[in-house]
Order: structure tokens, then C-alpha cells, then sequence
């Protein structure tokens, strides 16, 4: 069963799994899916036909705008903004107000894992990759690759993070992950599970 705040508004059109919680002012639109024990904090927006995975949380004042795709166990922290419009106009050249036919929303995928801290900023089309991590304050503007540690304006990676999200330490060309010990080995210009590992 899930649970839904009082003051949450939730389309009856919306698929809520199974343990998921919907806080306080958050809204949950239409043909929204969000799988179960999935969190959605106090004034967070999760748009229109939006799909969430498994356990994913969403803080507070989030703004999750469609068509975004987010994996299971995926964090986004307080503020952080998914945009979906690459030319955003409030006006046609003519000067008319633009409606929501005028033009084609463009979204974010957020694959399994990842975690975007507070206030950062992806500027869609992009793909954050599994278990990528994205500073606080990040402006993502291309996608990432997985397991990197990203942050800047625009972000650029400063280095690679493994599933627990603890910074790795490169030992004999290898990526260790200081809390759990689990091996990476890069992989062009991305980072996979070392096979001993996997």
C-alpha cells in the first residue's frame, strides 16, 4: 500500500508501487509510474508520464519534469532540476503564447544507481549512467558515463565513485573503492566492474 500526505496532489491516473510515500505539496501527474518503496519529498514535481524505478528517492523540491526515465535506487536531491526543453520560448517568433503541442519535450535517463546532489541542474537530452555521482550544484550538460564523479559548471568529472558512493583510490590500475574494497577497472572513457568482482 502506499502512502499519500494530505496536501500531496496525485493523479488518479498516476501508478504508485507498492511501499511508495508521496510527502507533503508534492505533485505526481498523470501516467506517472513509480515502482515501489520509492520516496517523493515535500514540494517535489514529478511530471507527466514520468517512469521510476524501484526504490528511488526524490527530495524535497525537486522538479522531475517528462518524459524523464529513472532507474531503480536512483537519489535526487533537494532542488535538483530535470529539464526537458533544449530552445525554451514563452512566445512563438510571432509574439503568441506557446502551448504545451508547441513543441517536443526532451528528457533525462537516469540509470540504476546514480545519485544527482542538491540543486544541480541536467540540462536534457542527456543520460547520467548507473552508479554515476553529480555534485551539489552541478550543471550537467553532456551525458556521463558510469561510475564517474562529476561537478563544475559546466560539470566535468573529477573522478570516479564505485556503488557505495565513496571517491576510489587507483591502486596498480585499478579503481578500489576505499569502504567496501571492490576492484574497477577503466573501460575507454567510462569505469565497469572489475571481473573478480562482478
Amino acid at each position: 500500500m502506499s502512502t499519500i500526505a494530505a496536501t500531496a496532489d496525485v493523479s488518479d491516473q498516476a501508478v504508485l508501487g507498492e511501499g511508495t510515500r508521496i510527502w507533503h505539496l508534492a505533485q505526481v501527474r498523470e501516467d506517472a509510474h513509480l515502482g515501489e518503496n520509492c520516496i517523493v519529498g515535500r514540494g517535489a514535481y514529478v511530471g507527466t508520464g514520468v517512469q521510476i524505478g524501484r526504490n528511488t528517492k526524490i527530495q524535497n523540491y525537486a522538479l522531475v519534469y517528462e518524459p524523464a526515465r529513472l532507474g531503480d535506487g536512483v537519489f535526487i536531491g533537494p532542488a535538483v532540476v530535470l529539464t526537458n526543453d533544449t530552445y525554451p520560448r514563452s512566445v512563438s517568433p510571432d509574439g503568441s503564447l506557446k502551448s504545451a503541442h508547441d513543441w517536443t519535450p526532451v528528457g533525462v535517463t537516469v540509470e540504476d544507481g546514480a545519485s544527482i546532489g542538491a540543486r544541480a541542474v541536467c540540462i536534457a537530452p542527456l543520460t547520467i549512467g548507473r552508479w554515476a555521482t553529480i555534485a551539489a550544484g552541478a550543471v550537467v550538460t553532456k551525458d556521463v558515463p558510469a561510475f564517474a564523479l562529476m561537478a563544475g559548471v559546466p560539470a566535468r568529472r573529477v573522478g570516479w565513485v564505485g556503488k557505495a558512493g565513496h571517491p576510489l583510490e587507483n591502486k596498480d590500475g585499478r579503481w578500489v573503492c576505499p569502504e567496501t574494497g571492490a576492484a574497477y577497472v577503466e573501460d575507454g572513457n567510462s569505469l565497469k566492474e572489475a571481473e573478480d568482482e562482478a
